[in-house]
């Protein structure tokens, strides 16, 4: 049933053996190709790092020169505020009136946003911030 004939010419076992010395060639070439891929392919991510390393590198750089700039406005800003403060007490001249303190002291109280405070005038111009201690005391 089988036919045990096999008719192998020449041309075939021609090309068998041209197509095994093909395959022992490349297997052969990749090992000398591959220890070569292997620096090429190491020496490309150490300039990838190298470049990403650069570019956080010049970040940090950015990023220090714009502190240096918002700290050397905040100190403009803060000359400005001592150079107002100083033109208004010129102006004053040193005479400072109780009402005029009255009125500083109110102005402070409109910049407390989120806290309510409720001012009593007295005979001496001052709050009343202990009215009401006496009451929640314990007795003994």
């Amino acid at each position: 049933m089988y036919n045990d004939n096999v008719n192998l010419t020449p041309k075939i076992i021609k090309g068998a053996l041209w197509g095994l010395v093909g395959i022992v060639f490349i297997v052969i070439a990749l090992a000398f190709v591959r220890p070569w891929y292997n620096v090429w392919s190491q020496e490309m991510e150490g300039k990838a790092e190298f470049a990403k390393a650069e570019q956080n590198r010049k970040i940090k750089i950015e990023e220090a020169k714009a502190n240096l700039e918002a700290e050397k406005l905040n100190a403009q800003a803060e000359i400005e505020r001592a150079k107002g403060a100083a033109e208004a007490i010129r102006i004053e001249n040193g005479s400072i009136t109780p009402t005029y303190i009255q009125y500083l002291w109110v102005r402070q109280q409109s910049d407390l946003s989120d806290k309510t405070v409720i001012y009593v005038p007295t005979e001496t111009n001052l709050p009343l911030l202990e009215s009401t201690r006496a009451l929640s005391l314990p007795k003994e």
